[in-house]
């Protein structure tokens, strides 16, 4: 195999990978799901146009990854279903997590700082 081959051939692998562990991300909320959707994008279009076309065409998420992209901006819902699904995780997890205060305390400034990034990014404006 071609060291060419090889290497697009491994970012194919990564980007996929990607892909898988931002749609984990999407219910687990201390995994990010826009980050490693954004290093899919890096690696496909490094490597496969085909692949990063279907990303980014995807119904489902390629508008947040065009948006986050292209508009450096968020929609109004996906900022509401993200700081919604992250706070009602913290208070399950803060309701059945029996760990020390300081590791408490860790996740709540954890999800304080991703609901604070999420809110700094531009409210993407509706087209028309």
């Amino acid at each position: 195999m071609s060291p060419e081959k090889l290497k697009k051939t491994i970012y194919i692998a990564a980007g996929t990978l990607c892909l898988i562990l931002g749609g984990i991300g999407i219910v687990l909320p201390l995994l990010p799901t826009t980050p490693f959707w954004l290093l899919t994008c890096w690696f496909y279009l490094r490597s496969s146009q085909t692949l990063y076309n279907r990303v980014m065409q995807n119904k489902r998420f390629g508008s947040y990854v065009r948006g986050f992209l292209v508009d450096k901006s968020i929609s109004l819902r996906a900022k509401v279903l993200s700081i919604g699904t992250i706070w009602v995780s913290a208070i399950f997890t803060f309701a059945l997590l029996q760990v020390a205060l300081w590791l408490k305390m860790l996740l709540f400034v954890i999800f304080l700082s991703v609901s604070w990034y999420i809110l700094s990014f531009p409210t993407k404006k509706k087209n028309g």
